[in-house]
């Protein structure tokens, strides 16, 4: 009894522990992470914002291959996180309860994930805290339809290098930013010539570093554009709305289907991508024309 009593308080972590398998999976943890939100059934409740205190235990699948220290093979904690500020955005709530539920749900939205623990306390109901805590599988947990859409499909727009260098250029892109949604920005081959060998593979990731060579001249023009190679990076940033610069040999390398044998036409990539991330648009420039079939919409502008 007294083991079962300790355990009904014992952190996420320590009962994911207790309650392991014979075959243990790796774990992830979020420790005492605060926030404020407008929670609660009681009419006293309503529109006074509460701090919330989250310990999250995250089971995942162990990984098949090497993890070559690549953050795109792993479940990220800002994956956790996110779950979280998604979920508080979505909607209020009356009850930790459902809270708990949904959290748990956008965090076994994520392949890597098998089992999560998710503890919620109050901390300003009184001196003590009240809380919740709630285990859930992959297996016994449906899936709920749980991203905001309009936030996840971001503007992909591909510039020309006169446009890279154009005075318009950064109000442009913060109009379209401030329209909604992250926009995402690429770039072609640079203007100066492009070493060429007589190998196809070597070749094609000669052009993908002059690509991406030329994005940092193009993250030049704005301190606040990043420049962003991996999947898990483009994800976080579309969630935050940010204006990016997409570096091409990463993902296109890295993809089994990936568009190598378009390593070096700017366009066709920028329009790959923007399939990928299911786009609200790809915004191309006046008089550039793209192979037809896109299943995005393309817009054109001028600068």
């Amino acid at each position: 009894m007294s083991s079962d009593i300790h355990l009904a308080f014992a952190h996420p972590e320590e009962r994911a522990e207790a309650t392991a398998s014979t075959d243990p999976r790796d774990r992830i943890s979020l420790r005492d992470y605060l926030v404020e939100a407008d929670i609660g059934a009681f009419q006293t409740e309503r529109g006074h914002p509460q701090r919330l205190m989250f310990n999250i235990v995250v089971e995942v699948r162990p990984q098949d291959a090497p993890l070559d220290d690549d953050v795109d093979r792993i479940m990220s904690y800002d994956r956790i996180t996110e779950a979280i500020s998604d979920e508080l955005a979505a909607q209020r709530v009356n009850l930790l309860e459902t809270l708990a539920e949904h959290v748990a749900e956008r965090i076994l939205a994520a392949p890597q994930a098998m089992r999560v623990f998710v503890r919620i306390e109050k901390l300003d109901r009184g001196p003590f805290k009240l809380g919740v805590e709630i285990v859930r599988t992959r297996a016994a947990t449906p899936v709920r339809r749980v991203d905001n859409e309009a936030a996840l499909h971001p503007h992909v727009v591909y510039l020309s290098n006169d446009q890279i260098e154009a005075p318009a250029l950064q109000a442009r892109i913060a109009a379209l930013a401030e329209s909604g949604g992250a926009v995402v920005l690429c770039v072609g081959l640079p203007d100066k010539p492009v070493p060429q060998v007589g190998i196809a593979a070597v070749q094609r990731r000669i052009d993908l570093l002059a690509i991406e060579e030329n994005a940092w001249v193009l993250a030049s023009r704005n301190r606040n554009w990043m420049v962003v190679e991996s999947r898990t990076e483009i994800d976080w940033a579309i969630r935050q709305g940010h204006v990016i610069i997409w570096a091409p040999s990463k993902l296109v390398l890295d993809t089994p289907d990936g568009p190598l044998n378009r390593a070096g036409n700017g366009p066709a990539l920028a329009l790959w991508l923007a399939e990928v991330l299911a786009a609200r648009a790809l915004h191309m420039p006046e008089g550039l024309h793209l192979s037809a079939g896109s299943r995005v919409p393309v817009e054109t502008f001028t600068l």
